[in-house]
C-alpha cells in the first residue's frame, strides 16, 4: 500500500516537473514577423551644369561671310563631358528655321565634349546657326549663344533686284561705299561696285561677278587710311582713283572720282577747303569745294573711269551735293598717289 502510494506520488512529481513550468507561463508565443523592414530610396544624382559654345569654321575669318554654296563648319564645345550625350544644332534664316540635325559630342583629348557638323548654304543670305542640349538625368540643359554667317550670291549686275542686291549693298555700305535704293542695282549702287573694284586692284566696270563676292566675303574693300591724324578730313588717292572723306581713321564715304588727266595734273599735297561754291558754274562744275587755288572738287557731268580732269577731282553729279555738304571749311584734303 505504501509503496503504490509513492510511485503514485514519484509519478506525479515528473509530470510536474515536465509540463508544470510550461503551464505556468503564457501560452505559446506568436510567430516571428514576415515583413521586410521599409526601405529608403536614394535621391536622383542632380544633373551637372555645364557649358555649351559654338564657332565657325571655314566662313573668312572677321567677315564671316561664305559664298553660296561653299561649306562651312560648326564646332562645338560642351563643357563637362558627359558619354551618351546629343546636342541639337538648327540653322535659320532669319526667323526661318531652314534646318535642324541632331550630333553626338564625342570626348576630346582635353576631357571635354566636342562635336564637328559640316552645313551647305546654298543661298544667298543670312544664317544664324544655334545648338542646345536638353536636360538628361546627369547633364543640365545648355543652350549656345547663336553665330551668324553671311551667304554671299555668285552674281549681280545693274538693273537687277532682290536678295543678291540687298547682300550686296550691306557689305559695300558697312567698308563705307556709298549705295543706292535698297533691293536694287541702281547707278549709284553700281558706282560703290566700281569704286570697291577700284580699292581692290579689279577691273574697273559696275557687275558685282563672283569675283566680287568672293572678295568680300574675304573681308577686302577696305580704304586704307593714310592721315587717320587729321581728323575730318578728305583723301583722294589718284593711283586708285577714289575719294573717301574719314573723321579719324573711320572712313565714312567712298567715291570713284577721276582726277586731272596727264596734262593737266592734279596738285599733290595736303591742303585746307578755303572756299565752297553751291550750284553749277560756267564751266559745269556742280557743288564745288576749293581746296587749293582753282583746284576743287566738285560734279561733273562725264567722270570716266581714269584720269580726264583739268585738274579738279571730279565726282558723278548724283554724289555732289552730299559731298559739298559733309565738307566744311578748314577740312583737310590729302591728295597722293
Amino acid at each position: 500500500m505504501h509503496r503504490r502510494s509513492a510511485v503514485a506520488a514519484l509519478s506525479t512529481a515528473i509530470l510536474l516537473g515536465v509540463a508544470g513550468p510550461a503551464a505556468a507561463q503564457s501560452t505559446t508565443a506568436p510567430p516571428a514577423s514576415t515583413t521586410a523592414p521599409p526601405t529608403t530610396t536614394p535621391p536622383a544624382p542632380v544633373p551637372a551644369k555645364g557649358t555649351l559654345k559654338l564657332t565657325l569654321e571655314k566662313v573668312n575669318g572677321k567677315a564671316s561671310s561664305v559664298l553660296a554654296g561653299d561649306r562651312f563648319r560648326v564646332r562645338g564645345t560642351v563643357k563637362p563631358y558627359i558619354p551618351g550625350q546629343k546636342v541639337v544644332v538648327r540653322f535659320y534664316r532669319g526667323e526661318k528655321k531652314i534646318a535642324a540635325k541632331t550630333v553626338a559630342v564625342l570626348s576630346s583629348k582635353s576631357g571635354n565634349g566636342y562635336f564637328v557638323l559640316g552645313y551647305k548654304a546654298k543661298k544667298a543670305g543670312h544664317i544664324t546657326v544655334r545648338a542646345s542640349h536638353r536636360a538628361t538625368d546627369t547633364l543640365a540643359t545648355l543652350v549656345a549663344k547663336g553665330k551668324g554667317v553671311d551667304v554671299l550670291p555668285l552674281r549681280a549686275s545693274p538693273g537687277s533686284k532682290g536678295l543678291a542686291v540687298r547682300v550686296l549693298q550691306t557689305k559695300l555700305k558697312s567698308l563705307g561705299y556709298v549705295i543706292g535704293q535698297k533691293g536694287v542695282y541702281d547707278a549709284r549702287t553700281a558706282r560703290a561696285v566700281l569704286a570697291f573694284r577700284k580699292v581692290t586692284g579689279m577691273a574697273r566696270i559696275e557687275t558685282a561677278s563672283s569675283d566680287v563676292f568672293r572678295k568680300l566675303a574675304k573681308g577686302a574693300g577696305h580704304y586704307p587710311v593714310r592721315f587717320p591724324k587729321h581728323g575730318k578730313h578728305v583723301e583722294a588717292d589718284l593711283s586708285l582713283q577714289v575719294l573717301a572723306l574719314i573723321r579719324g581713321s573711320k572712313v565714312e564715304r567712298i567715291y570713284p572720282i577721276s582726277s586731272g588727266k596727264p596734262s593737266t595734273p592734279t596738285v599733290l599735297g595736303t591742303f585746307k577747303v578755303y572756299s565752297k561754291t553751291p550750284g553749277t558754274n560756267a564751266k559745269g562744275m556742280v557743288f564745288t569745294s576749293y581746296f587749293h587755288g582753282g583746284y576743287g572738287i566738285h560734279g561733273y557731268q562725264s567722270v570716266p573711269i581714269y584720269a580726264a580732269s583739268h585738274g579738279c577731282l571730279r565726282t558723278p553729279v548724283p554724289d555732289a551735293v552730299s559731298i559739298f555738304n559733309w565738307i566744311s571749311y578748314g577740312d583737310t584734303v590729302d591728295v597722293y598717289l
